[in-house]
């Protein structure tokens, strides 16, 4: 008998069917899908699955205004304003935000259920932050700056990232404030930054000398600031983080959005300086070479789009996270081979997010996203954010989970640190990705994302599992989601439901149009899990 399952194993086929077809293709029958058999392709960070929360939504100022209350402007040069707009950005795209409450004890549960994680607080604004180490908080920003950090609010952020088991991830500013006479950076600022984040029981594990330096005239830097500049700052900030924060990371360059596409930043018409100056200028060193991704430019920024909503759950949107990688992989390789690679900031498309980014249709472009770069050896995504604009997880005033979120929880209860090759080719309706099942000794998660709006996939698992698939209530463009048919929302006493798994025979599997399915698999008794020490 035994002899005969390894024989239908062999035959049996993953079976790839639109509704009602029932013909299976030659290529398609020579491939099986044994979660025993997935060989491992790699090993991620535990905090792999990582979020920003934006230094302006610490601090409070101007941030991307909502689309109800706006007429999609189009970006007018020169228009920036202050205190906190970035320059040469249209100021009717922005609206003041006070600054997020960090103790709320919503914010913080739904946070707490994605640790371990890491939380960035850095973005464009970073840049041009002056950090207030007194007690007694200045009203306005110094010359050189155009937004104040003060004890309080940075304290608050500390006390955040220690409840909810988040290291922070951050940078430094580079404006013409931090500079002397000659503009050269000085450290001075960064000093007392790290000095207090020390004394009040604060962890920074790792930080980028600025935000995207490859756009530094939209984040503030001196006038005619060039690669040459850059390479004598990040060496002096070099120079003073292994003297004064030895076990900080130091990441790098954190670059944003080049690649040769149509739809990259490079064609936006914002002033760039090439990534590969940068990293001439600057030498080699970086701990973890980190970058930015976004899928496009937001309807803010872009009125005319470089996707539409309908294309939200196309190959070729998908793919963009691959042609961006692929330009970075490339720099990595040629100027700190070796080191690992962190994506410390992406989402759905720059400027906010688009419309859609807070309903169900980005939730595809979220967990495709992580499956992708964590089988292609990134170590940490850190989503771009947790709570701000359109792109956030939950909601910025309500706090309640969107989408995405039910995504990014699904994903952390299941997926393991230890990567697994599905042995699945990646084609519409079929997008396949395994890693050792979370906190379970030889189980295999699958995650299965049928991105075809009309037409149902199949299958053929050779063990039994447990299913959860998330589908909308309604509509792919609104922001309700259920699991296995039950509509997800938190508790009347704000606690998370019950994330229930469906029992599933092994067999033929069917996947209904724009689905996506998490498989457990504990039973799978696959070598690359057995010990489970890649699985916290």
């Amino acid at each position: 008998m035994k002899q005969r399952n390894s024989t239908i194993t062999k035959i049996v086929a993953l079976a790839v069917l639109g509704t009602g077809a029932g013909h299976v293709s030659a290529q398609q029958a020579r491939t099986t899908l044994s979660a025993q058999n997935f060989p491992q392709v790699g090993v991620v960070d535990e905090r792999f699955q990582s979020y920003n929360i934006e230094m302006l939504e610490v601090t409070g100022g101007k941030f991307w205004k909502p689309y109800s209350d706006i007429h999609i402007p189009t970006p007018a040069p020169g228009a920036g304003d202050k205190p906190s707009t970035p320059p040469g950005m249209n100021p009717a795209m922005f609206a003041y935000r006070p600054p997020l409450d960090l103790s709320n004890t919503r914010l913080r549960n739904l946070a707490s259920a994605l640790a371990p994680a890491y939380v960035r607080t850095s973005g464009t604004w970073a840049n041009n932050t002056y950090f207030d180490d007194a007690d007694n908080a200045i009203s306005q920003p110094p010359a050189g700056f155009s937004g104040v950090l003060t004890r309080q609010r940075w304290k608050a952020l500390v006390e955040f990232s220690n409840t909810v088991n988040a290291p922070i991830i951050t940078s430094f500013a580079t404006s013409p404030g931090v500079r002397d006479s000659n503009g050269v950076w000085q450290p001075d600022q960064a000093r007392r930054f790290l000095n207090y984040t020390q004394s009040i029981g604060g962890h920074i594990a790792a930080a980028e000398f600025m935000n995207e330096p490859n756009i530094a005239s939209i984040g503030g830097a001196p006038k005619g600031y060039d690669a040459k500049a850059y390479g004598q700052d990040f060496k002096a900030f070099q120079t003073f983080a292994r003297d004064v924060a030895p076990h900080m990371l130091v990441l790098g360059p954190g670059s944003v959005g080049e690649n040769d596409a149509e739809w990259g930043m490079g064609n936006t018409g914002i002033p760039m300086i090439g990534t590969e100056a940068l990293l001439q200028a600057a030498g080699s060193g970086v701990d973890r070479f980190s970058y930015h991704h976004y899928s496009g430019v937001s309807q803010r920024c872009a009125p005319a789009g470089q996707t539409t909503e309908n294309a939200a759950l196309s190959e070729e949107w998908l793919a963009r996270t691959d042609v961006t990688f692929a330009f970075y992989r490339h720099l990595r390789d040629r100027f700190e081979p070796g080191k690992p690679i962190w994506l410390t900031e992406t989402g759905d498309a720059a400027c906010g997010g688009n419309p859609w980014a807070s309903t169900f249709r980005d939730t595809f472009r979220y967990l495709d996203q992580l499956g992708r770069l964590a089988m292609q050896g990134v170590e940490v995504v850190a989503h771009n954010t947790l709570v701000a604009s359109d792109y956030g997880l939950l909601d910025e005033n309500t706090f309640a989970p969107k989408p995405n979120y039910w995504g990014a929880l699904l994903w952390h209860r299941f997926m393991g640190t230890v990567v697994l090759d599905a042995g699945v080719e990646r084609r519409e309706g079929l997008h396949a990705y395994a890693q050792c099942l979370r906190g379970t000794a030889g189980g295999v998660a699958l995650l299965i994302i049928n991105n075809d709006e009309q037409h149902s996939s199949r299958i053929y698992l050779q063990q039994r599992s447990n299913r959860y698939t998330l589908a909308s209530t309604a509509t792919l463009s609104g922001k309700e989601v259920a699991l296995n048919g039950v509509p997800l929302k938190l508790t009347t006493d704000d606690e998370l439901p019950a994330l229930t798994g469906a029992p599933t025979e092994a067999g033929a599997l069917e996947f209904k149009p724009a689905t996506i399915t998490f498989l457990t698999v504990p039973e799978a008794n696959n070598p690359a899990c057995a010990q489970g020490a890649h699985n916290p």
